[in-house]
């Protein structure tokens, strides 16, 4: 039940239809009896610099999950980040502190380096290739860089972006091997979409599947399906796989830190999410 306390968390960003975050979060708060809500809120891109600092100023607003495609415009619109902002150049979480400063942090590379873990994997020494060089791919390199990952490759259509990640990763990890400009899967120990490619039917495939290695561990961050395209077709070259969701399931726990709300695990959410695809 919502009601004049409840504290708001904005899900803020462009296309809403994606979003998976209320049918997650808002179940664990009901059961927990925490009187806080996460609801969805559309913002083009061209309106959210205007849009988002009046969200902000909503007396019960208590942060904001930011997604595609804010994640880099809101760390202008911020007065403190984190590390992990720094290193991986987009912000996905936002909170107002006691004082009404906006905090910014971020944990997709962290959910997906947490759901390999989970899945029996792991990055340490490993070959990685991120197709996406954009906020969520920028933060899933640069937890894999703080992991151990051997060597990462990046891809995207968007040169300026890929290089720019590629420039932030050797600055605070001078010793990885960092490649760019070519999405051939083929030498990889993992490879990651992380690409809007997958929301709609007949998108594109980010990279060519035909080239997969069946010891190849293929990951997504596309959440409008449990099991995109892309996934499929890998699955059918014998790789192992990664939902998109799986790393949502696995930040959370380190947003609701963020957030001062109390901990859960990740099998504590999937227990009473209410997830709709």
């Amino acid at each position: 039940m919502i009601n004049g306390d409840t504290r708001i968390i904005a899900h803020v960003g462009y296309p809403t239809t994606t979003f998976k975050s209320s049918m997650i979060y808002n179940p664990w708060f009901e059961k927990r009896g925490i009187n806080a809500a996460v609801v969805p809120m559309g913002v083009r891109r061209d309106d959210f610099g205007g849009a988002f600092p009046e969200i902000c100023r909503f007396t019960n607003f208590h942060g904001a999950l930011i997604t595609m495609p804010h994640k880099v415009a809101v760390m202008a619109l911020l007065d403190e980040v984190s590390t992990a902002v720094k290193v991986a150049g987009a912000c996905n979480a936002v909170r107002r502190a006691e004082d009404g400063r906006l905090v910014g942090d971020m944990f997709d590379g962290e959910g997906f380096v947490r759901g390999v873990a989970h899945n029996g994997g792991s990055l340490v020494g490993k070959r990685l290739l991120v197709v996406g060089s954009g906020g969520v791919g920028s933060a899933i390199a640069a937890s894999a860089a703080a992991t151990g990952t051997a060597e990462i490759a990046l891809y995207d259509v968007d040169a300026a972006a890929m290089q720019g990640l590629a420039g932030r990763l050797k600055r605070n990890y001078p010793h990885l091997s960092v490649s760019l400009g070519s999405s051939d899967p083929s030498r990889f120990d993992v490879v990651v979409n992380a690409t809007p490619l997958g929301t709609y039917p007949g998108d594109a495939m980010p990279l060519d599947v035909s080239r997969l290695r069946p010891e190849t561990y293929v990951a997504e961050v596309v959440m409008k399906h449990e099991t995109t395209a892309f996934l499929a077709a890998a699955q059918a070259q014998g790789c192992r796989t990664q939902v998109g969701v799986d790393m949502l399931f696995e930040q959370i726990p380190a947003y609701l830190e963020f957030f001062g709300f109390p901990q859960a695990t990740p099998e504590d959410l999937r227990e009473v999410a209410q997830l709709e695809y």
